[in-house]
């Protein structure tokens, strides 16, 4: 169980107590500043009950006792600790007998000041010997120094055992509590992006037929506002960490994705998020520049890892262009061209004389995806650079409609059951066969003015064709999409690129199917991750096992997942806002609603997003057809 706000968040078992085994305790910007913290209360441990999650930074754990040897099976006391990602955790003693309870309580607490990765490696040290601080104990290494303080302070403190001791007395009936405050030497409480005026994400809602989207899309928002950072040197620049717990900094290319998916709750995120990559961009001469760096990233069996700086680079001026769509004023596109110019720069230079946009080492393959990203990028960008009198806007387009005719030629293996489109081409030209989910990133061509989409690298007849290859039980588990189709070599239901089901690329898939047109394949996709969403108490996982589900099944969770994930949480606002197609244009002062007819959930209303900066809420009626119940004074509708 995970609670998170970050820079801050505590790993728990249900158990409630903190043990110190695996990834357990309390952490501050990647280091365990807690690792044991282990109640008794009259000697005992309390029976645990329950455990929740009650927000994406809290979890409440329940336990009760018998202090007493009188008959019956009723507990005398309640005990709720609630734990809470700023490094804090409240202990409350319940008393629910007649007479007045004297209580003594025991916390042992400890830590090792580890940090992260060296947990995650098995290789963390030994705890560290505490010292009496104050109102409780301090522990230092080279790493640092971490403290614990306690309200009221104890009656007891043993710094040799970690070991802080009070004697409670309860009334009838009544209750007392005890507060622990664990915070790194000299600092405060962790004030979380979310909780202040920087929050870029619109408080949007949803109600409807099926009772998982509004839970959905509450989770997602949660989750997404959990993983806020601030940029350091610029503290009004928030962007996406990863994940937790494995992924706690940026990450360029699911910075960038988890922005545009979260664009219907707003721009602010998008414009700090392009604004801190802008600050990364390469400058310098050579084959790099313009580039925003990434590492690498494994692509599956049949692939070498590939370039996520390539993914961020594309992404970079698609992102700017759609971001201005949904409502960022022109001066903060203006401020970010140039560095959008820069990528679009990079992705010529790229190319060079060729068509497709290989693998920046030697030798590296032509995938299939990298040349969806470049063809988004090349007409988003252009359009980008026309609204702005900036030249480059006609070269770009030209060199689209190339990559066009030759990747339909080149990139489509001819079979008798109608074909597929290839996972990559060798240095060598020869195509890579497997059936990925990659490929969902052919159908997602990005939006243009008028709430128009741009032109796809498939034609219309390969685009239908690989919608059934996508809604098959072969890529389709009824979780959501595969990562790789059960028949090709090499698949395994937990492969991190080799069969399990991440929902960034379910996601990507429902909303692009939605706007080709194949209702069927997106609703399915859907209705599978929203059912598994149901499974993980709607904290969606970035991915998890690609096993067919059946009748009682549950997904089976990844053990190296991140959850919540930055990917995962806005996969699940793309996924519900597709139901309603919004695409707007709000430089010309419009939006087109183009809803899935088939309305796989039913009725579903959303209320709160954002287009052009104002509030906008919609509402899908059971047939399929959308209305607009609030939208900024002047804005047109389009169907």
């Amino acid at each position: 169980m995970i609670a998170v706000a970050l820079p801050g968040l505590v790993i728990s078992t249900e158990q409630a107590q903190l043990t110190g085994i695996g990834l357990e305790g309390f952490y501050r910007a990647g280091r365990r500043l807690l690792s044991r913290c282990r109640l008794l209360v009259s000697g005992c441990e309390p029976l645990p009950l329950q455990a929740r999650m009650t927000g994406a930074d809290r979890t409440v754990f329940v336990g009760v006792l018998r202090t007493s040897s009188a008959p019956g099976p009723d507990p005398d006391v309640m005990v709720e600790r609630m734990r809470h990602a700023d490094g804090t955790e409240r202990i409350t003693l319940r008393n629910g007998t007649p007479r007045p309870l004297r209580l003594p309580v025991e916390v042992a607490l400890g830590t090792d000041l580890a940090d992260l990765g060296s947990i995650a490696a098995g290789t963390a040290g030994p705890d560290l010997p505490a010292d009496v601080h104050a109102s409780g104990l301090r522990w230092s290494s080279a790493a640092g120094t971490a403290s614990v303080t306690a309200v009221p302070p104890p009656g007891d403190a043993l710094a040799s055992a970690g070991l802080l001791r009070w004697e409670c007395v309860v009334p009838p009936g009544g209750s007392t509590s005890i507060e622990l405050r664990v915070r790194p030497d000299g600092a405060g409480p962790v004030r979380a992006v979310a909780r202040t005026a920087a929050d870029p994400l619109a408080a949007a809602g949803a109600t409807g037929d099926d009772p998982g989207a509004p839970a959905l899309l509450r989770t997602s928002i949660e989750d997404l506002r959990a993983l806020l950072l601030r940029d350091p040197a610029h503290p009004t620049d928030v962007h996406l960490a990863a994940g937790v717990p494995w992924r706690c900094g940026p990450a360029p290319a699911e910075a960038l994705a988890a922005a545009r998916m979260t664009l219907p709750l707003g721009t602010r995120l998008a414009a700090g998020t392009l604004r801190v990559l802008a600050r990364s961009q390469q400058r310098g001469p050579g084959p790099g520049h313009g580039m925003i760096p990434g590492p690498s990233r494994d692509t599956g069996p049949h692939l070498p890892p590939g370039c996520t700086g390539t993914e961020a680079t594309l992404l970079f001026p698609a992102l700017l262009a759609e971001a201005r769509r949904w409502g960022l004023g022109d001066q903060e596109t203006q401020e970010l061209l140039p560095a959008a110019e820069g990528c679009l720069g990079w992705l010529r230079a790229a190319v060079g004389d060729g068509t497709y946009v290989s693998d920046p080492h030697p030798g590296g393959p032509v995938r299939c995806e990298t040349q969806a990203h470049a063809h988004r990028a090349a007409l988003l960008g252009a359009e980008l650079l026309d609204a702005f009198g900036r030249p480059g806007g006609d070269a770009l387009r030209q060199w689209a409609r190339e990559l066009r005719e030759a990747f339909r030629r080149d990139f489509w293996i001819h079979d008798p059951a109608g074909g597929r489109p290839a996972a990559a081409r060798t240095a060598d030209g020869r195509l890579v066969p497997s059936l990925t989910a990659a490929a969902a990133h052919l159908l997602d061509t990005g939006l243009l003015g008028g709430g128009t989409t741009a032109p796809g690298l498939l034609d219309t007849g390969q685009t239908a064709r690989l919608a059934r290859l996508l809604g098959n039980p072969v890529m389709d588990s009824g979780w959501g999409l595969r990562g790789l189709g059960v028949k090709e070599a090499g698949y395994t239901p937990f492969g991190h690129r080799a069969g399990a089901v991440r929902v960034q690329e379910t996601a990507i898939a429902v909303a692009g199917l939605a706007a080709a047109g194949h209702d069927s394949e997106a609703g399915s996709l859907l209705r599978g991750v929203l059912a598994a969403a149901g499974a993980f108490g709607h904290r969606l996982p970035e991915m998890y096992a690609g096993e067919q589900r059946t009748d009682g099944s549950t997904p089976l969770p990844h053990p190296a997942a991140c959850r919540p994930a930055a990917t995962a949480a806005a996969a699940g606002v793309l996924l519900l806002t597709t139901l309603a197609g919004i695409h707007p244009d709000a430089p010309a002062g419009s939006v087109t609603l183009r809803p899935l007819r088939s309305a796989p959930l039913g009725e579903i209303g959303l209320t709160g997003l954002r287009v052009a900066g104002e509030p906008f809420s919609v509402r899908v009626s059971r047939l399929g057809m959308a209305m607009v119940e609030e939208a900024a004074d002047g804005l047109q509708l389009r169907t």
